[in-house]
C-alpha cells in the first residue's frame, strides 16, 4: 500500500488548471498554424491568423488563452494500492482547484445555485469523475471548462436501429445549430452508448484525448473521419463566419449499452482545447 498525502493532490491539481489555461498544446497551435495555410476564404484565414495571435500574446503576457476560464472538470483514476492521507479526496481536489483560480488570477465562474445565481467566489466545487484502477499511482485529467462550448452540448436517445450515419448526421446538424456561439474551430467530443447520463461522460471523456490520436477501433475511427469531412463542409468556419475549417477533430469514445437503447451525446470544445494529465 502506497500513501499519498492530500496535500501533493492539491499541489499538483492547482499546477495543472493555471497551466491548461495558460497554455495550448503543441498539437493544437500547429493545427490553426496549418490552418491559415489552408484556408482559401480571407476572412477566415484572417480569423485564424488573430487565433494564432491571441495565443502567442497569452504566452508572453502570461495570461489565459480565453477569459473564460471554465468549470473545473476532473477523471481521477485511483490506484487500487493507493492510501490517501491527512485528507480527502474531495476536499483535496476542491482545495487544489480553489488555490488555482484565486492565486492564478482565474475567472471565478460558479454560482452556488442553478437559479439564485450567488458566485461561490472561488470557482469550487469541482465535478469530479473518479474510477479505481490497478495500481500504486493516482491520474489525474484536469479539464477548465468553458461554457460557451458547453451550451452547444445535445444528446439523443436513438432507436437501437440506427446506423452510423444517423449518429454521423446528428453530430453534424449539432455543429450547425451552434454555429459560432462555442468559438469554431471546434473538437467534437462523442460518447455511444452506456445509458443517458453515461454517454454524456463519455463525450467529455473524448474531449481529453490528444488531437490527432484517433479511436483505436477501425470501425470508430472511420466514424470520427468521416463526421469531420461533414462538418467542415457546413461552411461554418472560423468563428461562424464561413471557411472550411469548422472543426480540428471528432473523438468517439464508446460503452456497452442495453438491447432496447441507443444513448448519444455529444459534447463540443472551442479552439481553446485545455486539459492537462498529471500521475502523483
Amino acid at each position: 500500500m502506497r500513501e499519498i498525502d492530500a496535500k501533493i493532490i492539491t499541489q499538483k491539481i492547482k499546477e495543472a488548471f493555471i497551466e491548461a489555461n495558460l497554455t495550448l498544446s503543441d498539437n493544437l497551435v500547429s493545427c490553426i498554424k496549418d490552418s491559415v495555410k489552408s484556408e482559401n476564404f480571407i476572412l477566415a484565414k484572417n480569423i485564424l491568423q488573430k487565433l494564432d495571435e491571441n495565443i502567442k500574446l497569452a504566452q508572453k503576457l502570461n495570461i489565459p488563452v480565453c477569459q473564460d476560464t471554465g468549470m473545473a472538470v476532473l477523471f481521477v483514476n485511483i490506484g487500487q494500492d493507493v492510501h490517501i492521507i491527512n485528507g480527502f479526496l474531495k476536499d483535496a481536489v476542491n482545495q487544489g482547484v480553489r488555490e488555482a483560480y484565486i492565486d492564478g488570477d482565474l475567472r471565478l465562474s460558479i454560482v452556488k445555485d442553478p437559479l439564485r445565481r450567488e458566485n461561490t467566489n472561488d470557482n469550487t466545487p469541482a465535478i469530479i469523475h473518479t474510477n479505481i484502477i490497478p495500481g500504486d499511482k493516482i491520474e489525474i485529467i484536469c479539464v477548465p471548462k468553458g461554457f460557451g462550448s458547453e451550451n452547444a452540448s445535445r444528446i439523443k436517445m436513438f432507436e437501437p436501429s440506427a446506423n452510423e450515419e444517423d449518429i454521423i448526421d446528428f453530430i453534424v446538424e449539432t455543429v450547425k445549430l451552434a454555429g459560432g456561439n462555442p468559438c469554431p474551430p471546434v473538437i467534437v467530443g462523442v460518447g455511444i452508448g452506456g445509458d443517458f447520463e453515461y454517454s454524456a461522460v463519455l463525450a467529455k471523456l473524448a474531449l481529453t484525448r490528444e488531437i490527432g490520436e484517433s479511436n483505436p477501433d477501425g470501425f470508430y475511427k472511420k466514424i470520427e473521419e468521416n463526421a469531420l469531412e461533414k462538418i467542415n463542409k457546413t461552411n461554418v468556419g472560423p468563428q461562424g463566419f464561413g471557411g472550411k475549417t469548422t472543426a480540428f477533430a471528432v473523438n468517439i469514445e464508446t460503452f456497452p449499452t442495453h438491447i432496447a437503447g441507443l444513448p448519444v451525446a455529444v459534447n463540443i470544445c472551442c479552439h481553446v482545447y485545455r486539459h492537462k494529465k498529471v500521475v502523483i
